[in-house]
């Protein structure tokens, strides 16, 4: 791995920039809201009237948003969540350098500066959650100037895209069809930890020693395996992964595919993120391709981008 002086370095131009959303939601708020001072948090079994009610809500629209709970501690928020994630999974194989806060609760793993595109959670590996929990345990103010702000969201909100809209409109264009002929390949470079002992981590995204969760290089490769990559290793004991699959995915609620992919898995991932930014997209950590291993043209790239946004819509923490 070349040693290359940050400060030496421009970013590079051209960058997509998403928007999130146009100020139009796709779903309505009170389809998914559930206001927490219409229950007893006192009770929070199974088969409690917030329990009943959060899987009604998420089974009939695929989101539910709990409100005013009051809760200060991010514990008794995974106590909530956990009425709809029935079955808890470790962050093991992971992309995002996350640190564990709180039992199965983690954080965000990205620098401020990132925009965080739409995506799937771990999408790029065969096995990925089913369900996934956002908790908010402090929120930023409003601040005057804010382009989101100006579409009526909220500096603190996290947005969400409607991926049943988005997968119709893809599979109505040239794009989405090529898509879905070829699949998606995603490429993940990650970095050893010992060979950056006492240098700047530059173009570091994660070790494969916290991706996932051991110092033995074998068996790291065999847990990579194991979620069906294939491995392969660099200069640098850099882990090589790569990983061909569709790029939609059978939902057995709606008896049909949808999108399960987005280019949050390209290299356009890290063009705000400090010490990886500079790169071309190729030699950053993360790259996607066409299951073919072509390239993604400008064109296509905009409108996998415009296509989540068109359908995006703010929580408002």
């Amino acid at each position: 791995m070349a040693i290359v002086e940050y400060s030496d370095l421009a970013p590079l131009d051209h960058v997509v920039e998403p928007r999130w959303w146009n100020g139009t939601r796709p779903i309505a708020v009170d389809a998914f809201t559930l206001d927490a001072g219409h229950f007893d948090l006192g009770d929070l079994s199974h088969d409690s009237d917030l329990g009943v009610a959060m899987r009604a809500t998420f089974d009939r629209v695929g989101l539910v948003h709990v409100t005013n709970t009051g809760l200060g501690e991010l514990a008794d928020m995974r106590s909530v969540a956990k009425l709809v994630i029935d079955a808890e999974m470790s962050y093991e194989g992971g992309a995002n350098p996350r640190g564990n806060i709180e039992a199965n609760v983690y954080e965000i793993g990205a620098p401020l500066s990132a925009w965080l595109h739409y995506h799937h959670e771990m999408a790029y590996v065969g096995r990925s959650t089913r369900v996934i929990g956002f908790l908010a345990k402090d929120v930023l103010p409003p601040a005057s100037g804010d382009p989101s702000a100006t579409r009526g969201a909220s500096r603190s909100a996290t947005f969400v895209s409607d991926s049943v809209a988005a997968t119709d409109r893809l599979l109505s264009t040239d794009f989405g069809r090529k898509l879905k002929e070829l699949g998606v390949c995603y490429h993940r470079n990650l970095t050893d930890r010992d060979a950056f002992l006492g240098r700047t981590e530059f173009g570091v995204y994660n070790h494969w020693q916290q991706s996932f969760q051991t110092d033995d290089p074998d068996e790291a490769a065999s847990k990579a395996r194991e979620q069906r990559l294939a491995v392969s290793w660099g200069p640098d004991r850099l882990l090589e992964t790569r990983y061909y699959c569709a790029a939609f995915e059978y939902f057995p609620g709606l008896d049909r595919n949808l999108l399960y992919s987005s280019l949050a898995d390209h290299g356009m991932w890290f063009d705000t993120w400090p010490l990886v930014q500079h790169l071309p997209h190729d030699q950053r950590p993360l790259h996607m391709t066409f299951g073919d291993d072509s390239e993604f043209s400008a064109d296509e790239i905009q409108q996998w981008i415009d296509l989540y946004d068109d359908f995006g819509m703010p929580l408002d923490w």
